[in-house]
C-alpha cells in the first residue's frame, strides 16, 4: 500500500496540466503571461494589453489577479464582472489613451485568461 502511495504522489508531482493555454513567465516585476497558447483572435488584444495596460502598471498585478481570481490592490474578487468594471474604469480614465474598442478587446481577453485560470 505504501508503495502505491509513493507511486500516486510521484505521478501526481510530475504530472503537467491538461490544459495549459494560460501560461505565466518569470517572476515579480518581469511576471507576464506567454500568449504562444492564445487563440489567434486574442493574439491582438495581448498586443493591446501588454502595450497600453502596463503604461500605469505592472503585468505582475494583471497576472495575480487574473490567476488568483483576487485584484492585487483591492483585495476583492477578480471575475468576469471585475474585468468589466475595470474597462469601464479605464474608458473614464484619459491617461489610459485607450479607445472603446480597445478596451473592449482587453475585457475580452481578460475574461479569457480567467475561464483559462479556472481549469
Amino acid at each position: 500500500m505504501t508503495r502505491f502511495m509513493m507511486f500516486l504522489l510521484a505521478a501526481f508531482l510530475m504530472a503537467e496540466p491538461c490544459h495549459a493555454a494560460l501560461k505565466v513567465i518569470g517572476k515579480g516585476e518581469s511576471m507576464t503571461f506567454d500568449p504562444s497558447g492564445f487563440p489567434p483572435r486574442m493574439k491582438s488584444s495581448w498586443e493591446i494589453m501588454k502595450t497600453k495596460c502596463v503604461m500605469c502598471h505592472s503585468m505582475e498585478r494583471t497576472v495575480v489577479s487574473i490567476t488568483t481570481g483576487i485584484a492585487s490592490v483591492s483585495g476583492q474578487p477578480f471575475d468576469h464582472n471585475a474585468a468589466r468594471a475595470y474597462g469601464f474604469k479605464m474608458m473614464r480614465k484619459p491617461e489610459s489613451n485607450m479607445s472603446r474598442q480597445e478596451i473592449k478587446a482587453v475585457v475580452d481577453l481578460m475574461n479569457y485568461m480567467l475561464d483559462e485560470a479556472a481549469h
